[in-house]
């Protein structure tokens, strides 16, 4: 196993040089550590595959979804001339890929440019509750020129709908009842739940979810593709990427970019003792797609039982962190703290700007060999320089590198870490796809906001909070 990996056409590379015994020592992978690597992760591999050849894993085919595509961008291309803004009312799956997407590709300005030059509307994510967060996000908005689309694949999302009753009872006071069907989109499940019910009661304009396709695994679907379009992002050419990587990721572990992810990190965990994965962009407009990432890594791997039903307390926790800010913060821990982490840094070969270093100073040594550079140089040399200074100290690191920060390669990026992110639950024995520890919290918050049918939880949550109000202070 070579230690740089690329995928095709070049759109995303792997070095994981800095996984290895022969440069982090005992803390990386051996020679035979790797043979056993390759062959636990094609097995892995193998299995992912048949399972898609048998209709299992639908989010791998959603970049072959061309119909989706076009109608998500004709609703675009009308909408485009009578909004000012989109904001998408959604929650972890149905939010946190948008974000991503769109700050990755968009300039980071772009919501403080003058409308004059903004060409599409700006696009908002209320991916929260929290009563003043959401007034801000709706602060400065001229409500005729506001588009909003409400995504819950159920349909009864606590947080989506609560926002969604206040926007729904908004635009029927201030426009009338019959312009609500003008500034709400719904993406929902095709047939079942209360928000397709509304959507046929007030003829509102909606899409699917596909079946079979999960929160986290569906920025690729209308739940992304609907307002990334309404804001201008090419979402042909995030397509067009992701389907790249499908083909990629069909392809056996040699050239399998996706699979060498997965099969990395699940070695690292279950073999070498890394419990957690920092994933570390250097670039701003990266930032998001860490926390994207947390969500699809943590809630896929994070699971108590195998799919046989025996314990299985897997999973590796995913950590953001921003280079260089992070440098200053949490790289001191990384480097000296306990060492139970795998850093994974994500770069560009090309950043959209330079912004170069003024050529003065040169008569102080400490500021001279700054000047006539420029920030990305400086940005990808301090990558560099905190990936070997990490090495030298034994701590395993890996590199995954685009040649530019556009539309097609995260599509690429995106389609590849779902793919990893499934083959890792082959590699823990455990289902990737669900997210059973979550359900528990959510039954109580219904109990308690009195939700018909959870009574039961409600008694559970006074019983079992009584016991402990000794221990609050003051």
């Amino acid at each position: 196993m070579a230690g740089r990996t690329q995928g095709s056409k070049c759109l995303l590379k792997v070095d994981y040089n800095n996984l290895t015994a022969q440069a982090v020592g005992s803390a990386g992978l051996a020679p035979e550590e790797l043979n056993d690597l390759k062959a636990s992760a094609s097995e892995a591999l193998n299995d992912v595959l048949s399972r898609h050849k048998k209709g299992d894993l639908p989010f791998m085919d959603l970049p072959l979804d061309e119909a989706t595509a076009r109608s998500c961008q004709r609703l675009a291309d009308r909408s485009r001339r009578k909004c000012r803004d989109v904001v998408v009312l959604g929650i972890g799956g149905s939010a946190l890929g948008t974000a991503a997407i769109y700050t990755a590709v968009k300039p980071l300005n772009y919501h403080r440019l003058p409308e004059e030059n903004r060409h599409w509307p700006r696009l908002s994510v209320a991916d929260n509750i929290d009563p003043e967060g959401f007034q801000a996000v709706l602060e400065n908005m001229d409500l005729e020129k506001t588009c909003f689309n409400v995504i819950s694949k159920s349909g009864a999302t606590a947080e989506t709908m609560s926002q969604f009753m206040i926007i729904f009872d908004l635009l029927r006071r201030k426009l009338g009842p019959e312009e609500i069907v003008n500034h709400l989109v719904v993406t929902t499940d095709p047939k079942n739940g209360v928000l397709r019910k509304i959507v046929k009661a007030h003829n509102l304009v909606s899409f699917e979810v596909p079946p079979g396709v999960g929160g986290r695994f569906s920025v690729l679907t209308a739940v992304g593709l609907v307002p990334l379009a309404m804001a201008g992002v090419n979402i042909k050419e995030l397509l067009a990427g992701a389907l790249s990587a499908r083909e990629d990721g069909l392809k056996s572990f040699s050239s399998n970019i996706a699979a060498l992810i997965a099969g990395l990190n699940w070695y690292m965990t279950t073999k070498k003792g890394r419990a957690s994965l920092v994933l570390m962009p250097y670039a701003d407009s990266l930032a998001k797609v860490a926390d994207w990432f947390g969500q699809l890594w943590n809630e896929s791997l994070g699971k108590a039982r195998k799919l046989d039903g025996q314990p299985a307390n897997s999973g590796q926790t995913a950590i953001k962190a921003v280079g260089a800010t992070d440098q200053h913060s949490q790289l001191q821990l990384y480097m000296e703290g306990p060492s139970d982490k795998t850093v994974m840094f994500l770069g560009t070969e090309k950043f959209r700007k330079k912004q170069p270093i003024p050529d003065i100073f040169s008569e102080y040594p400490e500021l001279a060999y700054l000047g006539g550079r420029n920030l990305g140089e400086l940005l990808e040399f301090e990558r560099k320089g905190t990936a070997r200074a990490l090495a030298e100290n034994g701590r395993p690191n890996l590199t995954l590198t685009m040649p530019e920060i556009r539309a097609r390669t995260i599509g690429y990026l995106i389609q590849t870490l779902e793919l990893a992110t499934v083959i890792s639950g082959s590699l823990y024995g455990i289902d990737p796809l669900d997210q059973p520890g979550v359900e528990l919290g959510k039954k109580f918050t219904y109990g308690l906001m009195g939700r018909p049918g959870f009574d039961d939880f409600l008694d559970r949550y006074n019983k079992g909070n009584s016991a402990n109000r000794k221990f609050i202070l003051p």
